[in-house]
């Protein structure tokens, strides 16, 4: 993040009572302890936000409450990084597949599921940002991170933004329209293939 937060944990974003985001971690330990956070996180991702803790998911991946607070000063703060780490690993794996429909079709169902199977990721990636700059800030990368990996797949990379807005912005609302009812999770896949295809021009 940012220089300030090389302070952490004792700074505070005073327009929001919250302790900052600590830096990134660097050491092999802190980093093993990071990655166990995130991947327990991901487990609790798939229930609902309200029904999220802190002290459970530092329970499950046994790290002091404090740790986790340390990196996480919220719930939403760790729903937005454990969206953003399924973001990038999404952006390594792309690397090796090819630019055509199928693929560009098979990549926006794996965001559109991740969305869709993780309402505790979806509440904070719909809700308003607020006066948080951490959560401000989180978002932007999701934002950077979500069109850097569907633009890997074009065939001019980098070109046309655009397109890959698009998709995301049609998968946002996909993910809505099913969890409203008012698609079924089969139609809303339906849909994205479709428009994977139109978008590729095939």
């Amino acid at each position: 993040m940012s220089a300030a937060n090389s302070l952490e944990p004792y700074s505070l974003d005073l327009t929001t009572g919250l302790p900052r985001m600590a830096a990134a971690p660097t050491t092999p330990r802190q980093l093993l302890r990071y990655a166990r956070i995130l991947r327990t996180a991901a487990g609790f991702a798939q229930r609902q936000f309200d029904t999220l803790s802190l002290s459970d998911v530092a329970a499950r991946a046994d790290v002091p409450l404090g740790t986790l607070y340390r990196y996480f000063p919220s719930t939403a703060h760790l729903m937005l990084a454990v969206y953003r780490q399924q973001l990038r690993e999404l952006r390594d794996g792309v690397r090796q597949r090819q630019g055509n429909s199928h693929a560009l079709a098979g990549l926006m169902m794996e965001i559109f599921h991740l969305r869709v199977m993780q309402p505790g990721v979806e509440h904070c990636l719909i809700r308003p940002a607020g006066k948080d700059s951490d959560t401000a800030q989180l978002l932007r990368e999701i934002d950077a991170l979500s069109e850097e990996v569907v633009n890997s797949l074009s065939k001019d990379p980098g070109k046309d933004p655009v397109k890959a807005r698009i998709l995301l912005h049609l998968v946002s609302g996909l993910v809505q329209a099913v969890r409203c009812r008012r698609l079924s999770l089969f139609e809303a896949e339906k849909d994205l293939k479709k428009a994977c295809s139109l978008v590729a021009g095939e």
